[in-house]
């Protein structure tokens, strides 16, 4: 394993939209490693492939309860009940906004060997995997931001 730099904000990779994951080999595997030490490393609770210039759908989670590795996300499921707070991105140091997301969703992936599987998160776990399935969309949590914190 071993730690990736992090793209920062005004680097055109966190904006472009990420290719379908189609093969499950060694070199997903080795780099979803390098992603688990980086976000870990950087005392982070999610990582996007985009945030390490790699253009394809995957991201790592853990928000405390475990990782998650989560291959060709898609949510199938949000509650209409929401949450709004703080939150902050790897990839924007030293900012963080107040954004609303659902308080919980549902997601559809796969996982490092491309076997289907399901996620339900809700509070911190919601809005990770919002945000993480944002970043393979091009999409930042700055662009949802109600007002600066």
């Amino acid at each position: 394993m071993a730690k990736r730099n992090i793209v920062k904000i005004g680097d055109d990779v966190l904006r472009k939209i990420c290719r379908t994951q189609l093969n499950f080999d060694e070199r997903l595997h080795q780099t979803l490693d390098d992603m688990k030490e980086t976000m870990y490393g950087a005392e982070g609770v999610g990582l996007a492939a985009p945030q390490i210039g790699v253009l394809r759908r995957y991201c790592v989670i853990d928000v405390g309860d475990g990782l998650i590795e989560l291959i060709n996300p898609v949510i199938t499921e949000k509650s209409e009940e929401v949450q709004t707070g703080n939150e902050g991105c790897l990839s924007i140091p030293d900012r963080s906004e107040i954004v609303t997301r659902p308080m919980k969703v549902t997601v559809r992936a796969q996982n490092r060997y491309g076997e289907n599987f399901t996620v339900t998160g809700e509070g911190l776990k919601a809005r990770a995997l919002c945000h993480e399935i944002d970043h393979l969309d091009g999409v930042l949590y700055i662009d949802h931001a109600k007002r600066r914190n």
